[in-house]
């Protein structure tokens, strides 16, 4: 998508998934459902992490989705209550957050990274460098991931500033 393209609007649907996207989907649903962005780009690591053009990446968990990374700029947009989650400062989703928390007694997590999740929603704000601006990615994360200290520890970091090392040893 360029910048001139209006930007397609998917639907948040907490705990289920964004979009057409379900969390649990196999590979081939995912490449099936998202057919018109193209064949999926392979970018591996440990989350068998698809690339779709358009600005929409995926992960999977033995073999099934299990979180939706959106892009800043290119990718599909979601609202969340009249909110744009996607290309907006750090500094404003991570307020929108917490607004939103508390308004709506929403749980908040911080991951090592310092993003900002509602973890009852599954939505996860990233920070992406867009033409060396910050702007805001949206993860869409199924509900295991979030629950596990272990997984909420290990989600996936692409687009996102390296976290520093933590000086405290993991148990």
């Amino acid at each position: 998508m360029s910048a001139s393209q209006t930007r397609e609007h998917w639907e948040l649907l907490p705990g289920a998934g964004v979009g057409a996207l379900r969390f649990e989907m196999s590979r081939a649903d995912v490449a099936d459902t998202l057919r018109a962005c193209g064949p999926p780009k392979q970018a591996g690591g440990p989350y068998g992490q698809e690339e779709f053009a358009d600005g929409v990446s995926v992960f999977y968990d033995a073999g099934t989705l299990a979180c939706v990374a959106l892009d800043a700029f290119t990718g599909p947009q979601v609202l969340l209550a009249g909110f744009a989650l996607a290309g907006r400062t750090p500094q404003q989703g991570h307020q929108f957050l917490l607004n939103y928390a508390a308004e709506h007694g929403s749980c908040l997590l911080y991951t090592p990274d310092d993003s900002l999740a509602l973890t009852d929603l599954g939505v996860l704000l990233r920070s992406q460098d867009v033409g060396g601006v910050r702007m805001t990615r949206p993860l869409f994360v199924k509900e295991d991931w979030l629950e596990s200290e272990y997984d909420r520890d290990h989600l996936p970091l692409e687009g996102a500033p390296a976290a520093p090392p933590s000086p405290w040893p993991r148990a």
